[in-house]
């Protein structure tokens, strides 16, 4: 008879749903890493605190305090370290938790302080100005893709962008908007570059993934190679139409039928006004002078090499 089992945080199973969070490998590599940094930690900071503590008490009661004070630190650097594939995973949602929660209890707050009809009104007047405010729309949608962008880029990494032995994914940091899309900072673990990024057909595929026409890759720090930036290009700025203020700055004395642009041709002009410029045709009969050749000093040295 089957067993169902379920992956728990930290890679263990137990019985009930399938649910994974952190592959089991993964699970592994931490909890060696923990015990490690509690080890080392507890080594480290037990020997210096107890030192310093045995210059102030007696040598037995130092030795004693800088144990409780390594297996203090090195507990918290072990969980530290430990949990930190959840951590990670908390900042990946971190917007859309503050921002769910925001609209949780700032909906809770708005009913317990005002009555229902006054907060339904104000919940279909913000509602309508998102749909009919153009301002407000291209806020809230530059808003949403900032958040969209963060999560496509992770699952390309996941997908099929090469990562190290230990299968870390690169750490994406912020978004933020700009008039032509997004631009997101990451930090590149160890054994990934900008130059495994820049392969053909490597930023065809963020493209497509991200659901936007171009997507271009550099560095953001000329310090630290490990941090670049995307530059994601969702809509051409230059193609909009822009309304200019040139036709203000016009005299109202000006004709009708002047010329409206410098490439329009001028109209009106008499060419038979226009004084022919007179030409001189050239003497076939004068022939180009010859250099005259240097003169040889009177002490008798030839310059002819300085001429």
């Amino acid at each position: 008879m089957s067993k169902s089992t379920r992956r728990t945080l930290t890679g263990g199973n137990s019985k009930g749903q399938t649910v994974t969070v952190i592959e089991a490998p993964m699970a592994r590599s931490q909890r060696r890493k923990a015990k490690i940094t509690f080890w080392v930690t507890l080594a480290i900071v037990g020997v210096l605190a107890g030192t310093v503590a045995s210059h102030y008490i007696h040598p037995i009661l130092g030795l004693l305090t800088g144990i409780a004070l390594g297996v203090f630190t090195g507990a918290a650097f072990g969980a530290l370290v430990l949990v930190w594939p959840i951590l990670r995973i908390v900042w990946w949602w971190l917007p859309e938790v503050i921002l769910g929660g925001f609209l949780v209890y700032g909906w809770t707050w708005l009913m317990m302080a005002t009555p229902l009809w006054l907060s339904l009104g104000l919940v279909v007047t913000v509602g309508t100005a998102v749909g009919l405010v153009r301002v407000i729309r291209i806020g809230v949608m530059s808003v949403y893709w900032c958040l969209t962008v963060r999560h496509r880029l992770r699952t390309c990494f996941a997908a099929f962008i090469a990562t190290n032995r230990h299968g870390t994914l690169p750490f994406i940091l912020l978004a933020r908007p700009t008039p032509a899309g997004e631009r997101v900072w990451v930090w590149l673990r160890p054994g990934l570059s900008m130059h495994d990024l820049e392969q053909p057909g490597q930023l065809s595929k963020l493209a497509v993934a991200c659901w936007a026409n171009e997507i271009r890759v550099n560095r953001a720090s000329r310090k630290y190679a490990a941090l670049i930036r995307f530059d994601i290009t969702r809509r051409d700025t230059l193609a909009d139409t822009v309304l200019s203020s040139l036709p203000d700055h016009v005299p109202d004395s000006m004709p009708a039928t002047a010329p409206v642009s410098p490439a329009a041709p001028p109209t009106g002009v008499n060419l038979a006004d226009v004084p022919e410029r007179s030409r001189r045709s050239p003497d076939t009969n004068t022939r180009p002078r010859r250099p005259r050749p240097p003169e040889p000093s009177s002490d008798g040295i030839d310059n002819s090499d300085y001429a």
